[in-house]
């Protein structure tokens, strides 16, 4: 008998370290149903899960070694494994990772669609020079596409039920890297010789302040807005040195303005709570706060900004901060997206975590 028990003692501990593993990030709510019915995401390659895959563009990765620690392989993520919003849908205690919109079919869309293209910016124009992109005006007309969709499942009288789902999921909105990083720091950027920072971040948020309302139109009602990383602390710029901290304080300036347009929709929209992650503040101006050793160079790609196909990437990947020279490794998405999920400082999230916002009853008037 004593073998026997042995055993089982050290099945029931295997199966309580399973459960306590980071694969296993569910947190469910009551009875244990998602902390949400649904999950809208909107954005760029640092949410994309495979909406370039089709598309005539530089900017793709569904080929190895990307995906090289994702289940099933690569799917179009700009990373080795899980995405942010990938985490934060764990968090949730999605049963799915959410589809991109070309591949999601019938009643997977009443669960959410990940409409993140890579290289797409707030911008209509952003991301030209590598081709095919979904800007963000692009993927609102995408989801309104997904409503009607919707609204026919749910049956041709089902407005009020439509509308009753719409403003129970929850919305990211992780978008405008690119719109600095190859548009107005671009050396051959006409907005750049037409603007100073602080006027392209006003015409920024500006834009965005328009593309939120359209998305509180459609029914959003709890919207994650993800504040811009210190790309000044990409690769790129690390190789020969420290962080480029000028970019840094010019997009430090843009989430500042990002966290008051959170405050000035929430006054506006009172049915509505939209929440701002501090991106910078978590993982650090200078990527201290991710408590990663690697910090300066990426896994795969040290000479070009994407890791070449089939090529080998570093084995130590839980040490690194970057995958290639412009995208974050599942080690540091892990970071933002437990922090923005539960905070662990005030100034992580604002007004509240995602945790919180996921749990908040609305009173909500529908479409």
């Amino acid at each position: 008998m004593y073998p026997q028990r042995k055993i089982s003692w050290v099945l029931l501990c295997i199966v309580i370290q399973l459960a306590g593993s980071d694969h296993q990030l569910k947190k469910l709510g009551v009875d244990g149903e998602p902390l949400v019915p649904c999950f809208f995401i909107f954005g760029d390659s640092l949410s994309d899960s495979g909406n370039n895959n089709n598309l005539y563009t530089a900017a793709k990765a569904n080929f190895p070694p990307y995906g090289i620690d994702f289940p099933g392989g690569p799917t179009g993520r700009f990373t080795n494994g899980r995405t942010t919003v990938d985490l934060i849908g764990d968090y949730l205690g999605l049963e799915n990772y959410i589809p991109a919109f070309p591949s999601a079919e019938g009643e997977q869309m009443l669960y959410g669609i990940n409409y993140a293209s890579g290289s797409a910016g707030i911008r209509p124009e952003t991301g030209y020079q590598v081709g095919g992109r979904i800007s963000m005006d692009h993927q609102l007309l995408n989801h309104k596409t997904v409503i009607s969709r919707i609204r026919t499942m749910l049956g041709n009288n089902s407005n009020s039920t439509t509308s009753s789902h719409l403003n129970s999921c929850l919305y990211s909105v992780y978008i405008g890297s690119n719109d600095y990083m190859i548009n107005y720091f671009n050396p051959t950027s006409i907005t750049r010789l037409s603007s100073t920072p602080g006027q392209f971040t006003d015409a920024l948020v500006s834009r965005l302040s328009q593309q939120l309302q359209t998305l509180y139109k459609f029914g959003a009602r709890k919207v994650v807005l993800i504040g811009l990383g210190p790309l000044g602390c990409l690769p790129l710029f690390r190789q020969f040195g420290g962080c480029a901290g000028y970019i840094n304080n010019v997009l430090q300036g843009y989430n500042e303005k990002l966290r008051a347009l959170v405050d000035d929709f929430n006054q506006r929209f009172t049915d509505a709570k939209f929440i701002f992650i501090n991106t910078i503040g978590i993982v650090g101006a200078d990527l201290s706060g991710l408590g990663l050793r690697i910090t300066n160079i990426p896994c795969c790609g040290a000479f070009q900004v994407v890791c070449l196909p089939f090529s080998a990437p570093c084995v130590d990947r839980n040490d690194f901060a970057y995958w290639d020279n412009a995208h974050p490794t599942e080690a540091a998405n892990k970071v933002l997206a437990s922090r923005a999920f539960n905070a662990r400082d005030p100034d992580d999230a604002y007004p509240m975590d995602i945790s919180h916002l996921a749990k908040l009853s609305l009173m909500t008037d529908g479409l």
